[in-house]
Parts: C-alpha cells; sequence; structure tokens
C-alpha cells in the first residue's frame, strides 16, 4: 500500500532502475514529482512492448497521473517540449497533467558549451559529464546568475537576465577557451518562442504538493541520478551536479521534512556506473562483458556503455544511512540467472584497515581493495516468477544476504523489463 509521501531514490552510482518503481508505485498516486537533476538523467519503462525513455518527464504521466517538475530540477525547454511530443504521439496526452516550477532554472545555451570547453580543458581530469548543460546550470544557480522558468514568463526581465549573462559568458568563451561568441537575438528568440507552451505548465509546484498531502492524496518523489554521484557525499569531483539524496526533496519539491512518511532506495543486483571514478567492484574483462550484455547496460542519456560490477554493499550501506531507506528496490535480479558463482563487496580493505563505507574523499580509497564475500549462483531463468516462494532457493539466500548486508529489507525485486516482471514483498 502507497502511503502519502513516498520518496524513491538510487542508492548506487544511477542507472538503477528508478523509473521503473517509480512507474510500478505510480499506479497507485495521485501526483508524480521530480525533485532534482536535469537531462542528464534516463529513466527507461517498458509497457506493452513499447520502450520508452524519460530525461526530464516524470514517468507517472505514462500511467495518466499529474506529474510535476520541481524547482529542483534543471530544465532545457527545447527538451522537455521533445518529450512532451514525442509522448503524446505515442497516445499519451500531457495536456494539463504536467506542472512546471515557476522556480526551476533553465539550462541556457550557453550552458552546454561552457559544460563541453571545461571537460575539453580538464584532458585526463574530465569529468566525463553528459555535456548536457547540467552543472553549468546549477553553478549559475548558486552564483544568483541563473534564469529561472518564471523570468522567461516576463520579457523585461527575460530580457536583462539574458542579456547579463551573455555578457559575462561570452567574455569566458572569447577570452578564456578562444571560442566565438554566442549572439543575444538567436537565443532570445528561440527561447521567447518556448514560452506561450510553457506557460500553460508554469505554477507554484510547492504549493500544489502541500496541498495534494493536505487532502492525503498519495505522492510519489522522483529521484534522479544516484546516492553516490551526490554532489557532496558522493564520489566527488566524479558526481553530478545536485543532491541525489532523499533530504534533497524538501528543497527541490518545497515540502518540510515531516511530510516525508516512506524512503525507498533501488539498487541494481549488481553494481554499474557511467563516467570515470571509482568502482571497487568493477569487472574488467569477460565477467563485465557478460553482465552488460545480459542486463543491455548501455545509457539511457547517451548511450554510452556502462561499466559493470559486483554488488557493493559498502556504498548501499552509505545509501541507507544518508537516506533513511525503509526499504530497497532490487533490480535486474534475472541479469545474475546465467552465472555459476556470484560474489558481494561487503568493504574495502587499506593498510590493515576494514573500510564499511565508501569514503568521501577519494585519496582513502587509493590502494584499497575490495573484500568479498561468494554465494552460489541459481543458474535458473527467475523471468516468470512473480512470488517470494517461488524464486530458487539460492537466489532467495542472495537477496537475504544483501538485506544482511546492507541493514534494509527488501520490498521490491524485478526480474526483468516488463511491468509485471516484478516480486512485491512489502504488502
Amino acid at each position: 500500500m502507497l502511503v502519502p509521501a513516498t520518496v524513491i531514490v538510487g542508492a548506487q552510482w544511477g542507472d538503477e532502475g528508478k523509473g521503473r518503481v517509480v512507474d510500478l508505485l505510480a499506479a497507485e498516486a495521485d501526483l508524480v514529482v521530480r525533485f532534482q537533476g536535469g537531462n542528464n538523467a534516463g529513466h527507461t519503462v517498458l509497457v506493452d512492448d513499447q520502450m520508452y525513455h524519460f530525461h526530464l518527464l516524470p514517468c507517472g504521466l505514462l500511467r495518466g497521473v499529474t506529474s510535476a517538475i520541481g524547482n529542483g530540477v534543471v530544465v532545457d525547454p527545447a527538451v522537455l517540449l521533445e518529450e512532451v511530443d514525442a509522448l503524446e504521439q505515442r497516445g499519451h496526452p500531457v495536456g494539463a497533467r504536467l506542472l512546471l516550477s515557476e522556480n526551476a532554472h533553465l539550462i541556457m545555451p550557453y550552458h552546454p558549451v561552457l559544460d563541453r570547453l571545461y571537460e575539453q580543458a580538464l584532458g585526463d581530469e574530465a569529468i566525463g559529464t553528459t555535456l548536457r548543460g547540467i552543472g553549468p546550470a546549477y553553478a549559475d544557480k548558486y552564483a544568483r546568475l541563473g534564469i529561472r522558468v518564471a523570468d522567461l514568463l516576463n520579457d523585461a526581465v527575460f530580457r536583462r537576465r539574458l542579456e547579463l549573462n551573455l555578457r559575462l559568458k561570452n567574455g569566458l568563451i572569447e577570452q578564456v577557451f578562444r571560442q566565438a561568441p554566442l549572439e543575444f537575438d538567436t537565443i532570445y528568440t528561440t527561447y521567447a518562442g518556448y514560452r506561450e507552451r510553457l506557460a500553460a505548465w508554469v505554477t507554484d509546484t510547492s504549493e500544489v504538493v502541500d496541498t495534494a498531502l493536505d487532502r492525503g492524496e498519495r505522492v510519489v518523489f522522483e529521484g534522479a541520478n544516484g546516492c553516490m554521484l551526490d554532489i557532496d557525499f558522493g564520489t566527488y569531483p566524479y558526481t553530478t551536479s545536485s543532491n541525489t539524496l532523499a533530504g534533497a526533496v524538501c528543497a527541490g519539491a518545497g515540502i518540510c521534512p515531516r511530510r516525508i512518511e516512506r524512503i525507498v532506495g533501488v539498487a541494481k543486483a549488481y553494481t554499474t556506473r557511467v563516467g570515470q571514478g571509482p568502482f571497487p567492484t568493477e569487472l574488467v574483462g569477460e565477467l563485465g562483458d557478460q553482465l552488460r550484455e545480459r542486463g543491455q547496460e548501455y545509457g539511457t542519456t547517451t548511450g554510452r556503455p556502462r561499466r559493470c560490477g559486483w554488488f557493493d554493499a559498502a556504498v548501499v550501506r552509505k545509501a541507507m544511512r544518508l537516506n533513511g531507506l525503509d526499504s530497497l528496490a532490487v533490480t535486474h535480479l534475472d541479469v545474475l540467472d546465467g552465472f555459476e558463482a556470484l560474489r558481494i563487496g561487503i568493504g574495502y580493505r587499506k593498510d590493515g584497515e576494514m573500510l564499511r563505507e565508501m569514503p568521501n574523499t577519494l585519496y582513502r580509497l587509493d590502494g584499497a581493495e575490495p573484500v568479498y564475500e561468494d554465494l552460489p549462483g541459481w543458474q535458473t531463468d527467475t523471468s516468470e516468477v512473480r512470488r517470494w516462494e517461488h524464486l530458487p532457493p539460492n537466489a532467495q539466500r542472495y537477496i537475504e544476504r544483501l538485506e544482511e548486508l546492507t541493514g534494509v529489507p527488501v520490498g521490491f525485486i524485478t526480474v526483468g523489463a516488463r511491468r509485471d516482471q516484478c516480486l512485491r514483498r512489502d504488502g
């Protein structure tokens, strides 16, 4: 049973299958709210053999549920409108079901330009961003230079903010990076052209969410990215540019902490990550390739092959502590069906010390070796299993060991991409 305020967060490095879990819970929800990130995120949902890819739109729209983009999201209007058009062309009307926070910040054309120039300048130290302009947009937000959705709706304000930003950004682009400046008229005309369509969705989403909760409606808060990509507690600097933890709901959707009643973490039955940064349990070679191909581990947003490895309990333990997870959804269990033997990373050993969590500073991880626990595989097709008691005994033991090592009960298990390929243990 879905409680009034449920938060869905990633417990690893993103790509855990949060969209799938949001879609599952949206069937019981009255409102779905995206609270952070931008179109660097990618949620994939399979419905009747049709694959849907989301980057900005909340997944609730597939269920016909009113869905809001909160103030904590950075929004590329072109991407948003493309997603709306694509969804409607496939028979899913958006219309008044979409709400857009007037306080959300816009990704402007100079943000992806700067994203690319920064990455090029970093060379071997590049972060491996999606080059969508997410980081520069958040940087402008916190430098108080950003342009918000509400600013776009007021022509005089938008013109003034754009002129200010272009003066600053073009100075950087020309004088530091020696690139051609961006033109005001082109950007102004393009973004002014978005104004009418966006205006129909713009509102104070914080008030909408608060009112819904006052009425006892069921709200799902949809996170993007994952705990280990959090700007403060992830593997910095190889992180995203926003706070990805459950606590970010309060600032990113505009609700008070007392509203949150349930927090669900999502983790794959193994581990993946995209881009640069540490990955202690990564498998390089045949086993890693086998995981990638069985799980079709390629980025929803970029198409990049994901790095794959064994489940890392030290990562999910940290996610449990930082988010206060009430339960865990374990996805892609079926990907492990063909393995004779499995391993779970239980921590890292460095200089004789056992690290039970991913450290906050990467130099503390230098020279550390993952410590593994070995479990037998089940080598049985689980894709048609729908009840816990029908899972192979070794698969049950694997899930139970994940619960023991992470301290979080497993409430959902997925065994395939279809909506029905799910076991639910939380009632």
